[in-house]
């Protein structure tokens, strides 16, 4: 139960000096446990670990959402914590539709990560951006319909916004970084999330360039909402593939020519994170959006109608709101 929630409830009144000085302790508390950063990569297709990370360790985290995709890696690189967790599990064993996308979040949530940043293979509905490029998008479209897309739900209802989904800190400094190690980028563009397993018919494919989009995947959704609704600062690096099946000379997208380039995409992703890392540093600044409070302003169920057993379950996501 947050301080607002109890006031109601008549333990204080928000007018009271009472409920003021402890409103603000727990920001203090709060804000002193964000200072230090937690990096927190999702790995993609191809990107199963992070090699170089000093006392790196798997560790198997239990989320009350079910089983994440695989045990999260734990290390230190240029003295920022890193937790890495492969999306698709080791040996790519889960398909997009069948990733707990709440376990994963959840578990990263529960291993103290502050920001994230994802790895994502893509098509590319763009000419210019070609095989090989990265692209760090800052919109989503969301086509996904077999996927659970929310922490809440009955008994607790909320509503983050969504408006600009991505970090504009994390992106500048993975833009920077690429930058710096050389690899072929693009920042902005719109990430369109497809259900898959199955590519694109070439009608979606005319459709999703007719919609202005850059990049067709099918991983960002939910996972981007989910980490809003974690209060989890989130930018999300789409590393093309191919040129999904629009493109006059490159007409069918094949598993044999995703593969050739995914290799040459694993080795830039390895190197943009260790660069990312150290850009970013282990000491943080909240994110200009001011993610890491969004659920302040979000719930929308009174204190006494809320399930206790959805508040149990969200206790790592939204427990800084929902604690009594």
């Amino acid at each position: 139960m947050s301080e607002t929630s109890a006031a109601r409830a008549g333990r204080l009144s928000p007018a009271s000096p009472a409920f003021a000085k402890s409103a603000r302790n727990r920001a203090l508390e709060e804000d002193k446990a964000l200072n230090r950063r937690v990096l927190g990569i999702i790995g993609g297709s191809g990107v199963y670990d992070i090699a170089g990370l000093e006392g790196a360790v798997w560790k198997e985290v239990k989320s009350p959402w079910g089983t994440p995709s695989d045990a999260l890696l734990c290390g230190r690189y240029a003295g920022v914590d890193l937790v890495f967790l492969p999306r698709h599990g080791r040996g790519h064993v889960q398909t997009p539709s069948s990733i707990n996308y709440r376990a994963n979040i959840d578990a990263l949530k529960r291993a103290g990560v502050t920001d994230v940043i994802s790895i994502s293979a893509c098509g590319s509905l763009k000419e210019e951006l070609a095989p090989g490029t990265f692209v760090m998008v800052d919109q989503f479209i969301d086509r996904t319909f077999a996927r659970d897309k929310s922490f809440f739900g009955p008994g607790c209802v909320a509503h983050v916004p969504m408006a600009h989904p991505v970090c504009p800190q994390l992106t500048l400094k993975l833009q920077e970084a690429a930058a710096a190690e050389n690899i072929r980028h693009a920042v902005g563009g719109t990430y369109i999330c497809m259900e898959g397993p199955q590519f694109s018919t070439l009608a979606e494919s005319h459709l999703y360039r007719a919609w202005g989009c850059s990049v067709v995947g099918m991983t960002a959704m939910p996972e981007a909402k989910l980490a809003r609704e974690a209060e989890l600062p989130y930018a999300v690096v789409a590393m093309v593939t191919d040129y999904d099946c629009w493109h006059p000379e490159h007409e069918h997208v094949t598993v044999d020519a995703v593969l050739k380039v995914l290799d040459a995409n694993a080795a830039n992703a390895r190197k943009l994170v260790c660069a990312v890392a150290v850009r970013l540093g282990p000491e943080r600044q909240p994110s200009p959006l001011g993610i890491e409070r969004v659920l302040d302003v979000a719930l929308m169920t009174a204190p006494e109608r809320r399930d206790p057993a959805l508040v149990a379950k969200l206790d790592a996501v939204a427990g800084r709101v929902l604690k009594g």
